[in-house]
C-alpha cells in the first residue's frame, strides 16, 4: 500500500510538472484593449473573469530624475497623494477603503511615479473614482505632510546603521556622476528636512499630467462598459507641458578605468561592497540573453557566483548579480558581504568568477539549466491580476509590446552557446569596474586602495551630487 501511494504521489508530482513545463512552453499573454484619451492618457483594458476581483496599474512621468537639487521630492510626493483631497479627506479615504477591503498604494522610482489598486469588483465605481480624484485633485495637507516628512527623517537616519540600506545610492552617485541617474529616490537628511508643501505641490503640477502616462485596468468588468466609464472619469484631467521631459536622454559618461569608493563606518564588523560597470536599457534586443547569462552567473542560488563565495568558500552567506534596466541606460552589479577581515578574499573571489566567466564561458549543461530555471519563473510572475496591471504599464513605459511575452520562450530557447560567448564579451565587463565598498575603512582602506584609487566618505555625511 505505502508503496502503491507513493508510486501515485510520484505520477501526480510528475504530471503537474509536465503541466508546468507546458504552460511556460505555451504561455500567451491575453487579449486585452489599448487606446488613448484626447488629454494624452494611454488606457489598457484586459477582462479576467476568474475571480471577481479588479487590479489597476498607473504609471506617471514623475520619478526621481525630475527631483532637481530636492532629492527625496518625487517620493514624498507619491505619498502625499493618499493624505487625500477636497472629497476624501484622510480621515474619509483611509475609512472608506478599509470598510470594502480595497488596497490603493503609491510610489516613486527612479523613472516615473505610479499608483497601484486591488478591489473586488462590486466596488469599481467607487474606487475608482477615488483613485480619480487622488491623481487629478490631491490637497496636500500640511499638517500630513510634516508627519510624512518626520517618518522620512527617521528612516533616513536609522538607514545608515545599515550598509545595505544605503550601498545602492552610493553606488548610482559613483557610476552615474551628475547624470539624473544618480538622483537618490529616498532623499537624503539635508534635503528631506528643506522640502516644504509648496514643493510637492509645484512638482505635482509639473509631472503629474495624462500625456505621457498609463493607466492600465484587468480584472472583472466589461471592457466596453468600463472604457465609457474611463473616458468619462479622466478626460476632465488636463493635459500638460513637461519641462525637461528628456532630461535621462543626455548620455551617461562611460567609466575610464577601475575606481572605489569607501564609505567608512566607524562599528562595521562586516564589509558590504558592490563591483559594477554600466548595464544595459530595458529595450536592448539582448535583454532575454543578457538575463539567462546573468541567472547562470549570479541570478539564482546555484549560480556560479553564490556556489564560490557562500557554497565553496563560506566567505559569505550570499552573493549574487543583476542587471538594473531603465530606459536610456542602466546597471550591472555583483553585491554581498563578508567579515572584515575577510574583505579581500571576498573580492578576488568575485572577481576570479567574473574573470573565469569570460576565459571558461558557459558549457550546454550549464546553459540549458538557466534556460529551463529563466523558462519555468517566467508565467508565475503574470499569473495574477495585479501582476498583468503592471506589466501593461511596464510595456507602456519601456516602448516594448506583447512580442516580448508571447516570443519569450522561443527567445530563450535561441540562445546558442556561441550566443552566449558574444553576450558575455559584450554585456559582462572585465575591466573599468566600479567598487563600493561600506566598512570599517581604518581596516580596510589598503586594500581598497588593491582595487583602484579610492575616494573615502564617512557614512554618517551626506552623499555628494557626484563622486
Amino acid at each position: 500500500m505505502n508503496n502503491f501511494r507513493y508510486i501515485k504521489f510520484f505520477l501526480l508530482s510528475l504530471s503537474a510538472f509536465i503541466g508546468v513545463a507546458l504552460k511556460a512552453q505555451d504561455y500567451k499573454l491575453p487579449a486585452y484593449q489599448q487606446f488613448t484619451l484626447k488629454n494624452g492618457l494611454t488606457v489598457y483594458l484586459m477582462e479576467q473573469h476568474d475571480v471577481p476581483m479588479i487590479s489597476l496599474s498607473v504609471i506617471l512621468p514623475a520619478g526621481a530624475i525630475y527631483d532637481g537639487d530636492k532629492a527625496g521630492l518625487a517620493s514624498l510626493t507619491a505619498t502625499a497623494l493618499k493624505h487625500g483631497t477636497k472629497k476624501y479627506p484622510k480621515a474619509r479615504l483611509d475609512e472608506e477603503l478599509d470598510f470594502i477591503g480595497a488596497s490603493v498604494s503609491t510610489y516613486a522610482s527612479k523613472e516615473s511615479a505610479g499608483l497601484s489598486a486591488e478591489f473586488a469588483a462590486k466596488d469599481k465605481d467607487k474606487v475608482l473614482d477615488i483613485i480619480n480624484d487622488l491623481l487629478t485633485a490631491p490637497v496636500f495637507d500640511s499638517e500630513e505632510f510634516a508627519k510624512e516628512k518626520r517618518r522620512t527623517l527617521a528612516r533616513l537616519e536609522q538607514a545608515k546603521e545599515s550598509p545595505r540600506s544605503v550601498i545602492g545610492s552610493y553606488f548610482d552617485k559613483l557610476l552615474y556622476g551628475d547624470h539624473v541617474y544618480g538622483n537618490i529616490i529616498s532623499g537624503t537628511i539635508g534635503t528631506v528636512t528643506g522640502l516644504t508643501t509648496a514643493d510637492i505641490q509645484k512638482f505635482y503640477a509639473a509631472n503629474y499630467i495624462p500625456n505621457g502616462s498609463a493607466i492600465s485596468i484587468v480584472g472583472d468588468f466589461n471592457s466596453k462598459e468600463m472604457k465609457a466609464t474611463i473616458t468619462k472619469m479622466f478626460s476632465g484631467w488636463a493635459k500638460g507641458k513637461q519641462e525637461n521631459a528628456n532630461l535621462a536622454a543626455k548620455p551617461i559618461a562611460k567609466p575610464t578605468g577601475n575606481r572605489v569608493l569607501l564609505v567608512n563606518k566607524d562599528d562595521a564588523k562586516e564589509t558590504t561592497f558592490y563591483i559594477g560597470a554600466p548595464g544595459i536599457s530595458r529595450n536592448n534586443p539582448d535583454y532575454v540573453a543578457v538575463s539567462v547569462i546573468n541567472t547562470l552567473f549570479g541570478g539564482r542560488f546555484t549560480s556560479m557566483l553564490n556556489d564560490e563565495l557562500r557554497v565553496n568558500s563560506g566567505l559569505t552567506y550570499g552573493a549574487s548579480s543583476r542587471f538594473s534596466a531603465l530606459k536610456n541606460g542602466g546597471s550591472f552589479m555583483i553585491s554581498t558581504f563578508t567579515a572584515g577581515k575577510t574583505t579581500e578574499p571576498a573580492i578576488d573571489k568575485a572577481l576570479e568568477v567574473l574573470k573565469k566567466l569570460h576565459t571558461q564561458g558557459v558549457d550546454e549543461t550549464s546553459l540549458a539549466s538557466a534556460k529551463n530555471y529563466v523558462k519555468g519563473q517566467f508565467p508565475p510572475g503574470y499569473e495574477t491580476s495585479g501582476q498583468l496591471a503592471n506589466l501593461l504599464t511596464q510595456m507602456f513605459w519601456y516602448k516594448f509590446d506583447e512580442s516580448f511575452i508571447n516570443n519569450f520562450q522561443k527567445n530563450v530557447d535561441g540562445l546558442t552557446l556561441e550566443k552566449a560567448k558574444s553576450i558575455i564579451a559584450t554585456y559582462f565587463p572585465e575591466d573599468k569596474l566600479q567598487f563600493v565598498l561600506v566598512g570599517k575603512a581604518a581596516d580596510i582602506k589598503k586594500i581598497a586602495e588593491k582595487y583602484g584609487p579610492v575616494t573615502e566618505v564617512q557614512i554618517k555625511e551626506e552623499p555628494k551630487k557626484a563622486f
